[in-house]
This record gives C-alpha cells, structure tokens and sequence, in this order.
C-alpha cells in the first residue's frame, strides 16, 4: 500500500508524467528549480478547489523565488484541462497512471475513510524538492485553508 515513506534530506523519485494542455513532465528536467510538488483527490471538489485557487494566487510570488508549482492527482489531462480553464489556473496539473506509481512512489496513495466506507485514495501531501532533487519540506495530511501561503513562506526563509 505505502510503498515508499519520504523523508526531509531524501532524494525526490523522478517520474514522468502526462500533463494538462496534452504534454508531460519530468522531475529530472527541473534541475536547478524548486519544485512544489503537491498530491491532491481530485479535480474540481471543495477543498480541492480551494487548494489549487489559492497556489494559483500566489503564483507569481512562487515563480519570484524560482519555484514550479506541480498538482497531482489522478484526473485525466483532459479533466484537467477543465479543471484549469475553469478556475483560470496558471501552473502543470500532472495525471498519475491508474496503478498509482507516482503516488505509491511518494508514499501519497493510502488507505481513507469516507461515510464509513475504507478505500485506497491520495492522501492530500505536499513536498518541496529543491534544484539538486532533494526533498526539503512534507507537509502530510494538509489542510487546504491558508496552505499555498505556509509553502510560499517555508520558500521565501
């Protein structure tokens, strides 16, 4: 189930993966940049919503400390390309496979609960890596309310 548990001071797994707008993306070819490498549910919920709203709104502040804002769920390009026009979002939506492989890789794709049902799910995480693919912040179990500006802030120290 969690096949990988991540640390402060690990190395990042590098991952390809397909993007919104019909592309991809490679953890490797951010070399040099920080990376906030975010795991959400899904596409178009409350909290989900919430989240990507607001690192839209403090995108500029991201890209002032060389910072790549990544969302992740398992949404396809398409939903996603949806999901960005419709709340105007400005960052890479990335769609994990259906088997979980980045997930399980960052140890996001875990066991929930929900209206007492138990189902394996993605597990709301944030990681910043930093230029040299090292994990230098986890936030596990975010709540979504002022989250984007506590990850700006652990940047901007």
């Amino acid at each position: 189930m969690n096949e990988q548990t991540l640390k402060i001071g690990d190395n990042a797994p590098n991952f390809t993966m397909p993007t919104d707008s019909n592309g991809t993306i490679t953890l490797s070819d951010l070399k040099g940049k920080t990376v906030v490498l975010y795991f959400y549910p899904r596409d178009n919920t409350p909290g989900c919503t919430t989240e990507a709203c607001d690192f839209r709104d403090r995108h500029p502040d991201f890209s002032d400390v060389n910072a790549v804002v990544i969302g992740v769920s398992m949404d396809s390009p398409k939903k996603h390309d949806g999901f960005k026009a419709k709340h105007n979002l400005n960052f890479t939506l990335a769609t994990d496979d259906e088997h979980a492989t980045v997930c399980k890789l960052y140890g996001v794709w875990r066991p929930k609960k929900f209206m007492g049902r138990e189902f394996l799910g993605i597990n709301r995480t944030t990681f910043i890596i930093n230029g040299d693919g090292v994990i230098t912040h986890i936030w596990d179990k975010v709540k979504v309310k002022n989250h984007a500006q506590t990850v700006l802030e652990s940047l901007q120290k």
